[in-house]
């Protein structure tokens, strides 16, 4: 992760007053899926994006956590990840099957779609404070995760875990290149990475002649990150080559976007 972000400017002009205390924590936190900063700038893009009302209530909910932000707590899901919430982070489907069925891909709701609609539920609810705020820093972290094709990839290769190559000079496997691999090349930080992922988002239109239709709930989410690893290509042939990196760094910028986007329009309709 490229550490030009951890200076004064950047994230604190995008987020001042807040932006030093989150840049904190940016700075601080160890590599997870999508990256710690794919995550972060995810929670970014939603935090832009958020409307008048789920602003005030979602900063009143951070408020009983001192210090904390929607960026600073968009890796919490992983960093209290145990073996009863690991299958949250996922959804594996048979491969060549992108068609979600709950009974056989999320038993008992212990997958990514079950957990966005548990939680989303939580928060949308009247709850206690502490409840719903927990329920805040799961969806802000689950969001960007179903996004993240491999997220909802295939079981026989647990979400291409098992697909080993080498990327910048080191060992890696298919999910760890799509989680931070691709952002990690980029090598920017994260106001100019912002402001890439911003200029790759789609509109309506194009995100339904690219995947078919545009998603209105977990589970279309999930088909649609599943879709793009059965895409033709997807799976590269040895280690990436720099035709393979040219052709899927613009599709994980859109991913991203859409992750922020979206993530904000669930909070907009969650919180009051």
């Amino acid at each position: 992760m490229s550490r030009k972000m951890c200076g004064v400017g950047g994230m604190a002009r995008l987020f001042a007053p807040l932006a030093l205390i989150a840049l904190w924590g940016l700075c601080t936190a160890p590599a997870r899926a999508w990256g710690t900063q794919g995550h972060q700038v995810v929670a970014a893009i939603a935090w832009q994006d958020l409307s008048p009302g789920a602003l005030e209530e979602a900063s009143r909910l951070l408020a009983l956590e001192p210090g904390h932000t929607l960026v600073s707590v968009a890796t919490w899901a992983d960093e209290q990840r145990g073996p009863a919430t690991a299958p949250w982070h996922y959804v594996n489907f048979p491969r060549g099957q992108c068609r979600f069925d709950a009974a056989r891909d999320c038993p008992d709701g212990k997958c990514v779609v079950g957990a966005i609609d548990h939680q989303r539920a939580i928060l949308a609810s009247k709850a206690a404070d502490l409840e719903r705020l927990q329920a805040l820093k799961y969806l802000v972290h689950f969001v960007a995760d179903i996004h993240q094709p491999l997220h909802a990839g295939y079981q026989d290769d647990r979400g291409g875990n098992t697909v080993q190559l080498r990327f910048l000079m080191r060992g890696s496997n298919l999910h760890a290149l799509w989680d931070k691999g691709l952002i990690e090349q980029l090598a920017l930080d994260d106001v100019t990475l912002i402001a890439t992922v911003r200029a790759h988002s789609q509109t309506q239109t194009q995100t339904q002649a690219w995947l078919g239709h545009a998603p209105t709930s977990a589970s279309d989410m999930a088909e649609e990150s599943c879709r793009i690893v059965a895409q033709p290509g997807f799976y590269p042939q040895g280690d990436p080559s720099p035709a393979y990196v040219a052709r899927m760094t613009p599709v994980i910028l859109r991913r991203l976007a859409l992750a922020g986007q979206r993530l904000a329009a669930l909070l907009n309709r969650a919180l009051p």
